[in-house]
């Protein structure tokens, strides 16, 4: 059951982060250009794209906690490649250990957040790098253009594309994303804590369920994840889209980082 802080209707919108929203999708963006977003991963299940991540070291992906979908299958990374009908299993695909933030209780409570150790070094060269974070005390501001990038539909109940797309969004100051949020349910709500809210509000470009686990980049430097958004529509109402910050979870990231290790306390 939901505890008191969160209504029903919450949960509600926010499930539709299960199962059935896995598969990035990304609205009214462009494809990517070859040599850009080099640190994008591909999360997979069985084989198949389920979710987005990104590579911050050699060893380490960072994606959401809502990704682990693990035991209906093999869950494996994929890196090195914009387009994922050429993926050499061999040398881009890597077997992972996951690092689940201990916190994580599901979407609605916040911590959407999972580090993925891969099984062997990532080899950075030019189709693979990795990607900034943040300074634990950065403050983005509210209407910074930020980009977001993923794989699939680029439209609700449209077919998956398998090359690489990416939109700019701009960052929504909290009290207003919080109020159309409020707006659209008919009455308060809870969101999440520690988050970011971008795209989807008075606006046609975000992303769609199933983009999840991928990067909000604002000035170069990944500082959110994508979490969640409104039911499974892609054309967007008047609400924005949430992002986990990513600052907020710095001390716990570099744990992790610095002993290689998901247990780090």
């Amino acid at each position: 059951m939901m505890r008191g802080l969160h209504k029903f209707l919450l949960f509600h919108v926010l499930t539709c982060l299960g199962q059935k929203a896995l598969g990035s999708k990304i609205i009214n963006g462009e494809k990517a250009q070859e040599k850009s977003l080099l640190y994008m991963a591909s999360v997979q299940l069985n084989g198949y794209h389920i979710c987005g991540g990104f590579l911050v070291t050699e060893e380490f992906v960072v994606t959401a906690a809502h990704c682990d979908l693990e035991e209906y299958g093999k869950m494996t990374v994929v890196l090195g490649t914009h387009n994922l009908k050429r993926v050499n299993k061999k040398t881009m695909r890597y077997n992972v250990v996951k690092c689940k933030h201990p916190s994580y209780d599901g979407v609605a409570y916040g911590n959407d957040i999972m580090l993925l150790k891969l099984s062997r070094k990532a080899k950075l060269n030019k189709t693979m790098k990795t990607i900034q974070l943040p300074s634990q005390d950065e403050i983005i501001k509210t209407n910074t253009k930020c980009i977001v990038a993923g794989w699939g539909r680029t439209e609700t109940g449209g077919t998956a594309v398998d090359d690489l797309q990416v939109v700019d969004v701009s960052t929504i100051d909290l009290d207003v994303c919080q109020k159309a949020w409020n707006q659209i349910q008919g009455g308060p709500i809870t969101l999440p804590a520690n988050i970011i809210c971008a795209g989807g509000y008075e606006t046609n470009k975000g992303f769609c369920q199933g983009d999840s686990g991928g990067p909000l980049v604002c000035n170069g430097k990944a500082v959110g994840i994508v979490s969640f958004n409104y039911r499974e529509i892609c054309d967007y109402p008047n609400v924005p889209n949430g992002y986990v910050e990513i600052s907020k979870f710095l001390p716990w990231i570099e744990k992790i980082l610095k002993k290689k290790a998901c247990k780090v306390y």
